[in-house]
C-alpha cells in the first residue's frame, strides 16, 4: 500500500518504530500532491524545502533515541488564515497576497513541538467568508468525489487535502460551520472544539466571538490525536480558557450503551434533501441499535440561529477588516489622489465581492439608528440560544443533527443567490453561536455517490464524550472505508 493512504495514527506508529523513514513518508505525500493537486487545487503554498530539512533533523533525533513527539515526522496541512512563520499566509485574498508572518500561530507551534511537519497552506474562501471555497482569489478547489462540485467552505482546501490523501490531517477554522460542512461534503472527520479550548492566537480573524481552530482527520481517532496536540490554555489569547490536559484518544472506549441522544425532529424537517434526511434517520436507528436512548427534543430558538449569526458575524467582520486600508495592512493601490481615494481604491482592489458584501452588512447593522434593531437584538437571541442548549443538555448527553441540508452542489449553482448559499449553514451555525463543540463524520452517500455527513454536538468541554459517540458510530458503519476515486 502507498504510504499516503495510511491514517495519521498508523504512519506515526511506523515512524516511531523505524519501520519507515520520514523522508519516504514525505516523498509519498508530495508525490501524491504533485500527481493530483493540479486537478483539485487544495494547496496555495507548499513548504517542500523546509519540510525536507525538518524531516532530516527529526530522523537524526529519532536515530539518536530521542522522543520526537506524538506526531513525530507526520506531514500536516494548515489553512491559509493560520499564521506560519516565513511562509505566505494569504487568506486566499488579494489583500494579503504577499503577507509573510514573522511568527507562528500557537497551534502551528504546538504541532511543530509535537514533531509534525508542515506540508503547506491550503485554499479557502477569502477571509473565511463563504461555504464553497469559490470566493478564493487564488484558485478553485474541487471536490475529489466529483470535480464538478464544490468541496464546501470555508476550509475546503484542508478538507480536500485529507479526503484525497494529500495530508494525514489538517487544520481549519470554523466560524459558522467552516470545518464541519466541508468535512461533510468530502467524507472526512471535522471537529469544531469548545470555544476557548484551542488558542486563536495567530488566526487571522473573521468574527472573533465565533472563530475556532479545529482539526480534520481521516477518522475519529486521528482527529482526537490532533486535538491532544492543539488543545490547551494560551496566555497570548485572552479568550483561551484554562482547562486540564487530556488524552482524548483514551475516551474512545467503543461503549455508548445508555448514552442519551437528543434528536430535534422539527428542526430537521424542513428544507432538507431527501437522501440527507434518509441518512440521518438511518443514523438515529443505528445509534438506537447500539444501546443509546433516543430523546426527542425541541430546539425552538435554534431556527433563529442563521439570522443571528449573519448579523453578529458581519458586524465583527466589518470591525476586524477595518485595519486593511492600504496603509497599515495589506494591498495598497498604486493610483490615488488623496487619502480617501487611497482607502477606497485599496479596499476595492484588495477585497472580493463576498467580503465587501459582509463588510457592508456589518457596517449597516452597527450604524447609528440600526444598532439596537439588529446587533443588540441578535445578541439577545444569542443568549436565548445558549440557554436553550444548556437546558437540553440537562436531559441529553449528545445531540444528533445533519451537518448540512444538502450534499455538495455544483460550481456556480448558488453564487448568484447569497441567501441560498447562507442556508447551507443552517445546521452548523447554532454551535458557533453557543460556543459548543461539534463533530461531523461520514454518514452515507446520496444517489449521485456524493458524501453525507452527520453531526454530533455535546456540552461545553465534553469533547471526550463527543469523540467517543462519534467513534462508536464510525466503527459500526462502513462509510469511513469508502474513498474517492481520484
Amino acid at each position: 500500500m502507498e504510504l499516503y493512504k495510511l491514517s495519521l495514527s498508523e504512519i506515526a506508529s511506523m515512524i516511531k518504530n523505524k519501520e519507515v523513514r520520514i523522508k519516504e513518508v514525505l516523498d509519498s505525500v508530495y508525490g501524491r500532491i504533485e500527481s493530483i493537486d493540479d486537478t483539485l487545487g487544495a494547496y496555495i503554498t507548499l513548504c517542500k524545502a523546509d519540510a525536507y530539512k525538518r524531516a532530516e533533523i527529526l530522523q537524526e533525533r529519532l536515530e539518536a533515541g530521542e522522543n520526537i513527539g506524538e506526531l513525530g515526522g507526520v506531514p500536516i496541512a494548515i489553512k491559509d488564515n493560520i499564521c506560519t512563520k516565513d511562509v505566505k499566509t494569504t487568506c486566499a485574498s488579494r489583500m494579503l497576497e504577499e503577507f509573510i508572518p514573522i511568527y507562528n500561530a500557537t497551534v502551528v507551534q504546538k504541532l511543530e513541538e509535537a514533531g509534525a511537519i508542515i506540508l503547506g497552506k491550503t485554499n479557502m474562501d477569502e477571509f473565511a467568508m463563504g461555504s464553497s471555497t469559490e470566493t478564493s482569489y487564488i484558485k478553485k478547489t474541487k471536490n475529489p468525489w466529483n470535480i464538478e462540485n464544490v468541496p464546501g467552505g470555508s476550509s475546503g482546501g484542508s478538507a480536500v487535502a485529507v479526503a484525497a490523501d494529500m495530508a494525514y490531517a489538517s487544520l481549519g477554522s470554523d466560524t459558522g460551520g467552516s470545518i464541519r460542512q466541508p468535512a461533510s461534503y468530502c467524507s472526512v472527520v471535522g471537529l469544531k472544539p469548545t470555544y476557548g479550548l484551542v488558542s486563536r492566537y495567530g488566526l487571522i480573524a473573521f468574527a472573533s466571538s465565533l472563530d475556532q481552530i479545529g482539526p480534520f482527520g481521516k477518522n475519529v481517532k486521528d482527529t482526537a490525536l490532533m486535538l491532544n496536540v492543539i488543545a490547551g490554555h494560551d496566555v497570548k489569547d485572552t479568550t483561551s480558557l484554562e482547562t486540564e490536559t487530556k488524552d482524548y484518544t483514551k475516551a474512545l472506549s467503543k461503549e455508548i450503551r445508555g448514552i442519551k441522544i437528543g434528536v430535534p425532529d422539527e428542526f430537521v424537517s424542513e428544507g432538507i434533501n431527501g437522501d440527507v434526511k434518509a441518512a440521518y434517520d438511518e443514523a438515529v436507528k443505528k445509534l438506537e441499535s447500539l444501546g443509546t436512548k433516543i430523546e426527542h427534543i425541541n430546539l425552538e430558538y435554534a431556527k433563529y440561529s442563521l439570522a443571528t449569526y449573519y448579523i453578529i458575524a458581519t458586524a465583527e467582520a466589518s470591525s476586524n477588516l477595518g485595519r486593511y486600508d492600504g496603509i497599515r495592512y495589506g494591498h495598497r493601490a498604486e493610483n490615488f489622489n488623496d487619502l480617501e481615494e487611497l482607502y477606497r481604491n485599496s479596499r476595492t482592489e484588495g477585497f472580493g465581492e463576498e467580503v465587501k458584501r459582509r463588510i457592508m452588512l456589518g457596517t449597516y447593522v452597527l450604524s447609528s439608528g440600526y444598532y439596537d434593531a439588529y446587533y443588540k437584538r441578535a445578541q439577545c437571541v444569542r443568549t436565548l440560544i445558549i440557554n436553550e442548549f444548556k437546558k437540553v443538555f440537562e436531559s441529553c448527553d449528545v445531540i444528533l443533527i445533519p451537518t448540512a441540508p444538502h450534499t455538495a452542489f455544483k460550481f456556480g449553482e448558488k453564487q448568484e443567490n447569497p441567501l441560498e448559499m447562507y442556508l447551507e449553514d443552517i445546521y452548523t451555525v447554532p454551535v458557533n453561536i453557543a460556543g459548543l463543540p461539534a463533530i461531523s463524520l461520514p454518514g452515507g452517500f446520496d444517489a449521485n455517490n456524493l458524501p453525507i455527513g452527520v453531526q454530533f454536538i455535546s456540552n461545553y468541554f465534553e469533547e471526550e464524550k463527543l469523540l467517543n459517540v462519534a467513534y462508536v458510530f464510525e466503527q459500526n458503519t462502513e462509510f469511513k472505508d469508502q474513498k474517492p476515486n481520484i
